[in-house]
C-alpha cells in the first residue's frame, strides 16, 4: 500500500463579510440573497444602534449603510465608523440630491447607491470596493501623524511629541474626533455644521457647540505650550493649524 504522503494546503481566506445597516425587511432580503449568491457572507442591522453594535463585534469588511435609518441616521453612524477606523462604507439611500451624495463623501464613504437600484449592481460596487480595500492584505495600523501629533485610530489613543518624549493627551470622545478629523486634512477648513455630524454626539444641534468643545481641546494644547491649534478661520470654521 503506497504512502501518498499528503500535505494539506494553505487555508482559503474567508469570503468577505458585509453588514447591511438596512430596516426595510424586502430591500435587506433581496440584498442578502444576492450577496450570498456572490459568495459573500451578510450580516443585517435593522437600526442605527444594531449597527453600530455589530461593527464593533464583527469587525465587517465592508457596511452597505442606509441613511435614514431608526434610532441613528445613517450621517451618525457613517461619523462613528469614521472615528473607529477605516471600514469600508457604501452608502445605500432613496436621497439623490447633490448635497447629499456630497455629504456622504466628505463623511467618508466609499460609495454611494440611489434607490431604487439593481441588486446586480449593488455586488458589483461592492465587489469593486473589496478588491480595491483588500489588496493589500490584512489592514495596516491605522495611525495619523502631523507634525508633533499621532493618533492610533485602533487603540483610540492621542498623542504629542514634546521635548523628545510622547505624552499621552486626554481628550474627551468628541475633543479626540475633532482632533481626528482637523488631522486627516490638516490644510483643509472645516465648517462648523460639518464638524457638528462628525464629531458630536448624537442630539447636539448647536454649531456654536462646536465652538466650545473646539475652546476646551485649543486650551489643553496651550497647557502643552502648543499655539493655534485647532486653527480659528473667520467666517468659515476650522482647520487643524496655522503651521500645517
Amino acid at each position: 500500500m503506497s504512502d501518498l504522503n499528503v500535505r494539506p494546503g494553505p487555508v482559503p481566506p474567508d469570503p468577505a463579510l458585509v453588514l447591511i445597516a438596512e430596516d426595510e425587511s424586502e430591500i435587506a432580503d433581496i440584498l442578502i440573497a444576492y450577496l450570498q449568491r456572490s459568495g459573500l457572507r451578510t450580516r443585517h442591522a435593522t437600526d442605527g444602534h444594531e449597527a453600530l453594535t455589530l461593527h464593533q463585534m464583527l469587525k465587517p469588511d465592508l457596511l452597505l449603510l442606509d441613511v435614514q435609518m431608526p434610532h441613528l441616521d445613517g450621517w451618525k453612524i457613517l461619523s462613528e465608523i469614521r472615528s473607529r477606523g477605516d471600514t469600508p462604507v457604501i452608502m445605500l439611500t432613496a436621497l439623490d440630491q447633490d448635497i447629499d451624495k456630497l455629504m456622504g463623501l466628505r463623511l467618508g464613504a466609499d460609495d454611494y447607491v440611489v434607490k431604487p437600484f439593481n441588486p446586480a449592481e449593488v455586488v458589483a460596487r461592492i465587489q469593486a470596493v473589496l478588491r480595491r480595500t483588500r489588496a493589500g492584505g490584512p489592514a495596516a495600523k491605522q495611525i495619523l501623524r502631523v507634525g508633533p501629533f499621532q493618533i492610533d485610530l485602533d487603540s483610540h489613543e492621542a498623542s504629542v511629541q514634546r521635548d523628545g518624549q510622547r505624552q499621552t493627551l486626554e481628550l474627551t470622545l468628541t475633543e479626540f474626533k475633532l482632533l481626528a478629523c482637523l488631522m486627516r486634512a490638516p490644510k483643509r477648513v472645516f465648517s462648523r455644521a460639518e464638524l457638528l455630524v462628525n464629531c458630536l454626539p448624537e442630539g447636539d444641534t448647536q454649531e456654536r457647540t462646536v465652538d466650545s468643545h473646539v475652546s476646551k481641546l485649543r486650551k489643553k494644547l496651550e497647557a502643552l505650550d502648543i499655539q493655534g491649534t485647532p486653527a480659528s478661520v473667520w467666517g468659515v470654521g476650522y482647520r487643524f493649524g496655522a503651521g500645517a
